[in-house]
């Protein structure tokens, strides 16, 4: 799995990317943000009291609950705007977000513990499984530009390389 995943990935983003006239370098590269400069490693896990959280792993003002993913992160997101409004099934970049799971193409993950959550943002142990395998990854989602934006990020041994960044569906 840990070379078919990355594989996948890499094939379909050529895929779709060799569709275009024009390379779009957003639609698998984000620009440096807070998150990538915190997490250019594998995250450590945050205890509550360092981040400011309190006992459930929450901010204090934040309306998200710890087992579910926030509210602002839910809904549909393509890694190119092909991906959004595909009608034959072939959307291999759209990722579907609901409250406890994520559904890529050919896979599911599962939110399994919540390390970090607020209103737009996310970090957690997802529990994957897909085309027959299983494996675990770090996952941060971070919502940016007015919802517009997630840039996801995740961290262990199947790991996407890099940041992807994902536009909302209309």
């Amino acid at each position: 799995m840990t070379r078919t995943l990355p594989f996948l990935a890499l094939t379909a983003a050529l895929a779709l990317g060799a569709c275009s006239k024009q390379p779009d370098a957003t639609a698998t590269t984000a620009a440096p943000t807070e998150t990538e400069e915190v997490f250019q490693e594998s995250p450590a896990p945050v205890e509550a009291s360092e981040a400011g959280l309190d006992a459930g792993g929450l901010g204090a003002d934040r309306g998200a609950s710890a087992s579910e993913i926030p509210e602002t992160i839910r809904g549909r997101w393509g890694l190119v705007p092909a991906d959004c409004t595909s009608t034959k099934g072939d959307a291999k970049g759209l990722l579907e977000v609901s409250a406890d799971q994520l559904r890529f193409y050919e896979s599911v993950a599962k939110l399994g513990e919540t390390k970090e959550a607020g209103e737009s943002r996310i970090r957690g142990t997802f529990d994957y499984t897909g085309e027959g395998q299983s494996w675990t990854n770090d996952v941060v989602l971070d919502v940016q530009d007015d919802g517009k934006t997630m840039i996801r990020r995740d961290y262990g041994k199947d790991a996407m390389p890099g940041p992807l960044t994902y536009t909302r569906c209309g």
